[in-house]
């Protein structure tokens, strides 16, 4: 996912600008550096959100120190009390779910219904993973000796720090948060600078939930706050969300001091249409796992792979319903296509699209231009962008590009088509349109992706199934499931021998 770059201070015309704090030991405060930064809506640049403290290592500290201060007590509260607080959680969230999706939508851009959607997983994942803290389970074994019992059990790794995106503001967040409490560890938190609000509105959530001070704290700030996390000794787990670049910096910092590192990076996904597929469904898929989030999803599907038999007629219907695709601000009900995040991603996604035209030499099919006609001119719009005629090593084909553009690329055989889809340096999602069950199944076993979808997207993961991929777009750790429970607890194995006397496992003779 793409790290959000910092967010420039205008002068408002609309409203008078909100002040916030960061959240530290139960207290909302200030930095103690002074500064603050502003959140500005994507869509209207006019229109700042709101002001929030520009953290520095010192409010890290005192974060952390909160953190360390509560961590005893709260790893000692039964896990079924910590469930029922974060049940009381679930039930906060849900209740200011209308609230939450018109603030996210105008801090982060994306459309009404996607933002509701954010909101609800956050919900989703909160009920769920509440529900670990009644299980949490270990297993018993049979000992190798007489009289001996042998189990194993899970423990809290210890104080966590979580840097989040800001392509999903509350989703994200409480994918890490959320497990990490049930397990009983404390937690500081560096929210996306360009989306600081939606997870502040989960840690005020917290607070009412009576989640006790110091369990849960709030750093804002850019890049300088998430380093001093990440390099304070206390800390003894990252879990990051965010380009591949920070990330691998994030694992050699971690590396250096033996700390656990759980990383969500970058992803470039398929989707394969076969000849028998039904082409107005793999239409649909694509312009949703393209366009949707304007693209700034890890699991876009910003390749479409597609037989050489139906390529023509697919192109011809992509492109006409990309272009007809409503491009605007994502508070109007009407919107299908929001705003990127920020100049930077909109400079960024442009570059990729003179690179497909004039460097790798792809066809445009639609789009590649930015929109600032009426409403737009204020905000970061692109338009829907579909490239035709690429080949599998042209860089539009092979690197991320974060944004509302997908490339079309033909096959022959099903063989090669997985070949191309696992042709590229990561492995997050992927899909597969046929009518073939045959050829579903070999897919699925042979695409090198983390999830992988039939006959649908490349997005639309579950709370309940675990998220991640291979090779760069992750280390090989799992958020939601229960799988997430691996990443935030540690496995302590349990002896109990009642023999009486001293047995030498892996030396005596067990008689018979």
């Amino acid at each position: 996912m793409a790290k959000a770059t910092k967010a420039k201070k205008t002068t408002s015309t609309k409203t008078k600008v909100r002040t916030f704090n960061n959240y530290i030991g139960g207290k909302w405060v200030a930095s103690v550096s002074g500064e603050w930064f502003d959140n500005v809506n994507p869509a209207d640049t006019t229109d700042i959100v709101g002001r929030f403290p520009r953290s520095n290592a010192d409010d890290v500290a005192a974060a952390v120190s909160a953190a360390k201060e509560a961590a005893t007590k709260w790893r000692r509260t039964p896990a079924p009390k910590r469930a029922e607080l974060l049940f009381n959680l679930a039930e906060i969230i849900r209740d200011d779910k209308d609230r939450y999706t018109q603030e996210m939508t105008r801090e982060m851009g994306k459309v009404l219904k996607e933002a509701g959607g954010d909101v609800q997983e956050a919900i989703d994942c909160t009920y769920y993973t509440a529900g670990e803290g009644r299980r949490l389970h270990g297993f018993t074994t049979p000992a190798e000796m007489p009289n001996k019992f042998a189990m194993c059990v899970r423990q809290p790794v210890g104080l966590c720090g979580l840097i989040t995106p800001f392509n999903f503001p509350m989703a994200i967040p409480s994918w890490k948060l959320i497990p990490a409490l049930v397990c009983g560890n404390t937690v500081v938190i560096k929210s996306g600078e360009d989306v600081p609000l939606s997870a502040l509105n989960l840690v005020e959530a917290c607070e009412k939930a009576g989640i006790p001070k110091g369990v849960v704290n709030l750093v804002n700030g850019f890049g300088e706050a998430g380093a001093a996390l990440v390099d304070h000794e206390d800390v003894r787990l990252i879990s990051f969300t965010g380009s591949t670049a920070t990330g691998r910096k994030i694992a050699e910092a971690c590396a250096r001091d033996n700390k656990i590192v759980s990383l969500e990076m970058g992803g470039k996904n398929a989707i394969i249409v076969m000849d028998d597929a039904d082409i107005d469904n793999a239409v649909d898929g694509s312009l949703w796992g393209a366009f949707g989030t304007s693209g700034q999803r890890c699991t876009a599907s910003s390749r479409l792979v597609v037989h050489k038999k139906v390529y023509k007629k697919f192109v011809q219907k992509l492109a006409e319903r990309a272009k007809g695709l409503r491009v605007g601000p994502g508070l109007d009900p009407k919107t299908e296509v929001g705003p990127v995040i920020h100049e930077d991603a909109m400079q960024k996604i442009l570059g990729y699209v003179e690179i497909g035209k004039k460097i790798d030499g792809a066809t445009l099919a639609t789009g590649g231009n930015r929109l600032t006609k009426g409403a737009l001119a204020k905000g970061w719009f692109i338009e829907p962008t579909v490239f035709s005629d690429v080949s599998p090593k042209m860089r539009i084909a092979q690197e991320e590009i974060f944004g509302p553009v997908t490339s079309v690329i033909p096959f022959s055989t099903l063989d090669e088509a997985i070949e191309i889809v696992n042709g590229v340096k990561y492995g997050l999602s992927s899909a597969i349109y046929t009518q073939d069950v045959n050829k579903s199944f070999y897919a699925m076993q042979e695409l090198y992706t983390g999830i992988c979808y039939v006959n649908s997207a490349t997005i639309g993961a579950e709370v309940h199934l675990p998220f991640g991929g291979t090779k760069a777009t992750g280390n090989g750790h799992r958020e939601a499931g229960t799988q997430v429970l691996d990443i935030f607890s540690e496995w302590k194995a349990l002896y109990v021998d009642y023999s009486g006397k001293l047995q030498k496992a892996q030396i005596d003779e067990v008689e018979i």
